[in-house]
Formats: structure tokens, C-alpha cells, sequence
């Protein structure tokens, strides 16, 4: 017995992209996303991308759905449109997050579904008239999405690499450490915090999580003081008894290995020869709904 056929779309422009992050919330939640790869998170992506015009971003989502508005897989990308190669990356690519684990998702409920998104993937950069490149980074090992673009592209390149986590050893160092999750303290170390950040999207991604999680109380702020002064200061996610040491500074905070992550690159002219196209013939067409934004 088949379930319901399953459609491909695409979604383009950042309203579009930030109704298909909101439908996906159940996904991500089905999948255990980690909150870099929630809905709040990726919100808070989107508005700084669009904040800042260089380097131009332009969010695109590829969707699998048996039903509208109730997704089977994602991937949510920024496509950067900008000289004569299109290449797409995962939306938030390059921005702080915590280190030690994968950060990033393409969220399928089952292999099926993470084939039919690698193919709706290759489909959107598959019909640009420019040439292409794709890398996608810090995914988990084993990721479907990324075994069945390698089935589909033999040429594309699947490595791993060993992640760093940051540890928080402020409770060793001399002085008093006062950890809240109050939005008003968050709010208040974040000059401190940001002094240190020279690239301004970073800056404001962390300014903005950091509030944003801060308000649902998904954020701890620790200061350490010792002397009169502050000595150093971190942020750390929390998710239930989870706890990601994210962004800090000053004595107390080392990084050690963490978890392997995976990405995949491959690149194309663009119009790919009908020999690519047909290996995906059975997984697409890519329907011909798109969001607009």
C-alpha cells in the first residue's frame, strides 16, 4: 500500500522562506532538531541576512510535502546570486552557533522524503543559467539528504570534519560567577559580549538569538567578576537539561574536541546534461507553485 504522492516546490524570497520555516516547526520538532535548526533560530537568520545587503543572500526553501502546509523535508538555503557562479549554502551558513555537535538540519521524516529534497535541490540550481555551486556544511553524520545527493551527483564531494565545543570553566577561576537566564541580565552583557566581534552579521545574529531565546528562556548568561572587573562572560543555549555553551570571552572558557560533522559539495553549468536530470526523472518534477516574498 503507497501513501499520498508526494510534491517538490520551491519557495523564494524572505516572506516566503519565513512561512515554510514556520510550517516546518513540526518537522524540526518530529526530527529533534537542535534550536539552531528551530524555527526561532532560522527567524532570527533571515532578519539579519536581510539587514545587510553585502554579501546579498537571497533564502530559498525546497519542500517535500504529501500536503500543503505539513512538510516531509527541507532545505532551507541562501543563495548567493552575486558575480558569475550561483552558489547556495544552508541558510545561516558561516554565523555563531554552538560548537561540539551538528548545528545545521535537512529535516525528512524518512528516506523517501530526504530523497525526493536532494533531487528538488539539484533541481533549483539545476535550472540556473549561470553556473552553479552548492556546499552544504555542518550536518550530521549519516544525513539521507546528503547520501542520496551523492547517489544522484557521483562527482560531489561528502567530507567530515571534527567539530570544537567551548567549555565553561568559570566556576575554576578566582572570583564570583553569576549565571540568569533573566532577558534583562542577557541584555545587559551583550556590549561586553559583542565588543569583541568585528563581522557585523555575527554581531547581530548573537544580539538578536540571544534576545530572542532570552525572552522564551532559553538562554543563560554567565559573568564572571573577580577584582571589581568583569573577567569574562558567556552565553549558553539551553534546551531542557541540555545545556551549549555558544559565545563568551575572557578566562575561564577552553574548547575541546567535539562530534564529527559532514558536508557535500558539487558544483554545474547550469542547464545540466539530460544524463543528471535522469536520475532524478523519478523523484521530480519540482511542482510549479512558488512562494514569492
Amino acid at each position: 500500500m503507497t501513501g499520498p504522492r508526494r510534491d517538490t516546490r520551491v519557495a523564494g524570497g524572505r516572506a516566503a522562506v519565513a512561512r515554510e520555516i514556520r510550517a516546518a516547526a513540526g518537522l524540526a520538532r518530529d526530527v529533534r532538531a537542535p534550536l539552531t535548526a528551530s524555527a526561532p533560530w532560522l527567524t532570527a537568520v533571515l532578519s539579519v541576512q536581510a539587514a545587510h545587503r553585502r554579501p546579498r543572500l537571497l533564502p530559498a526553501a525546497v519542500v517535500v510535502e504529501a500536503r500543503p502546509g505539513r512538510p516531509d523535508a527541507i532545505a532551507l538555503l541562501a543563495l548567493a546570486t552575486a558575480g558569475p557562479v550561483v552558489t547556495a549554502t544552508l541558510l545561516g551558513d558561516g554565523l555563531p552557533v554552538p560548537g561540539g555537535r551538528p548545528a545545521a538540519r535537512l529535516p525528512a521524516r524518512d528516506d523517501d522524503a530526504a530523497a525526493r529534497l536532494a533531487a528538488g535541490v539539484l533541481g533549483l540550481l539545476t535550472s540556473c543559467r549561470r553556473p552553479w555551486r552548492l556546499r552544504l556544511a555542518g550536518l550530521p553524520l549519516g544525513d539521507p539528504t546528503v547520501r542520496a545527493l551523492a547517489r544522484l551527483r557521483p562527482d560531489a564531494v561528502v567530507a567530515s570534519r571534527r567539530s570544537h565545543r567551548l567549555v565553561d570553566d568559570l566556576g575554576t577561576r578566582p572570583g564570583r560567577v553569576v549565571r540568569s537566564r533573566d532577558p534583562g541580565a542577557v541584555d545587559a552583557a551583550l556590549p561586553a559580549l559583542l565588543a569583541g566581534v568585528r563581522d557585523a552579521r555575527a554581531r547581530d545574529l548573537v544580539r538578536a538569538a540571544a534576545r530572542l531565546h532570552a525572552a522564551a528562556g532559553r538562554v543563560e548568561v554567565a559573568v564572571l567578576t573577580a577584582g571589581g572587573r568583569e573577567r569574562a562572560g558567556l552565553l549558553t543555549l539551553v534546551d531542557g537539561e541540555d545545556r551549549s555553551p555558544w559565545h563568551g570571552w575572557g578566562d575561564g572558557l577552553r574548547e575541546e574536541p567535539g562530534a564529527p560533522l559532514v558536508g557535500v559539495s558539487v558544483g554545474g553549468r547550469g542547464r545540466v546534461a539530460r544524463a543528471v536530470l535522469d536520475g532524478a526523472a523519478a523523484l521530480l518534477p519540482v511542482s510549479p507553485r512558488r512562494g514569492s516574498g
